[in-house]
């Protein structure tokens, strides 16, 4: 079954596979939505227990844990009118196991942090990317070492199309 672990043990996997054939080449983790979570928990986890940085995080429409992206998603905008909510819904992904509490991960990185949100999100919503930045902003020693992007309603990118954007790599860089 997935799991928050399973899925931060996956990816520093990929990490030390990637690092044995990159020879100095950067490497940075980029997690789109769900993989926010998991890039922010795969950075902290290399930092705590190898006491290796990644070289950048770039989190795309990102949130603060995904209780909050759960409580927050237009789709739920319905049932949290309902007794139970809560309980039923939010709460059975804190029984899973299930935290991604990227706001707790950000406070304690200390590498590049590029946080990428699109203002017509309509999945997760853009406050959650501005609180994640806001949280890492206030944490980090180095606050030049953290920036927030957001692309205009106009451009119409949503929750899934900030890559499409023709900046993006320089933006990025």
């Amino acid at each position: 079954h997935p799991s928050e672990s399973g899925f931060t043990t996956d990816v520093l996997a990929l990490y030390d596979w990637v690092k044995a054939r990159s020879g100095n080449s950067s490497i940075l983790f980029w997690g789109h939505s769900l993989g926010t979570g998991v890039a922010t928990n795969a950075a902290r986890k290399l930092q705590e227990e190898r006491g290796v940085q990644v070289d950048a995080v770039v989190l795309e429409s990102p949130y603060t844990s995904i209780r909050d992206a759960a409580a927050n998603i237009p789709i739920t905008k319905i049932y949290r009118q309902f007794p139970g909510f809560e309980s039923l819904i939010l709460d059975s992904m804190a029984r899973a196991g299930m935290f991604f509490r990227s706001d707790e991960n950000v406070k304690v990185l200390g590498c590049p942090l590029l946080i990428l949100h699109a203002e017509d999100d309509g999945v997760v919503p853009p406050k959650l990317g501005r609180k994640l930045y806001e949280t890492a902003h206030k944490a980090y020693r180095d606050k030049s070492k953290v920036k927030f992007i957001t692309f205009p309603e106009k451009l119409g990118l949503g929750h899934d199309y900030i890559s499409f954007n023709p900046e993006l790599p320089a933006l990025v860089k």
